[in-house]
């Protein structure tokens, strides 16, 4: 399974930006896919997954990101509006084949693909 991230880049505070990430294989191979992000001299903070079972988010980004995915694209999307500047970070995208609990989707250990990441960046 290789996933491929796109749709970074610069955007002013209370802006939009769609994340992409493409994965190869089927469908199969990642039932449970999520975003992650990290920001410079921080810890890979798990952003949202989504899975059959539905959608989790972390408490900053609720509201304002949305998580989606495309079975027949195999492609996981992150929409992200009302930007802030600390919502800057690089951008991964992962895929796990077997769903874990909701509680535990935003954990890094439980995910075995990775996708390259895409810089965020939003001004001030």
């Amino acid at each position: 399974v290789q996933l491929q991230a796109s749709g970074g880049g610069l955007v002013q505070a209370g802006g939009s930006l769609r994340l992409s990430c493409a994965a190869s294989g089927s469908s199969l191979d990642y039932s449970l896919m999520a975003w992650f992000r990290q920001a410079p001299g921080k810890e890979r903070e798990g952003v949202a997954c989504i899975s059959r079972g539905g959608t989790t988010y972390t408490d900053s980004v609720r509201g304002r990101f949305t998580i989606s995915r495309s079975n027949a694209k195999n492609t996981v999307y992150l929409q992200m509006n009302s930007l802030k500047p600390e919502d800057t970070a690089v951008y991964f995208c992962a895929a796990r084949a077997i769903r874990v609990p909701s509680s535990q989707c935003l954990y890094a250990l439980h995910y075995d693909y990775w996708g390259q990441g895409t810089l965020v960046t939003v001004s001030s």
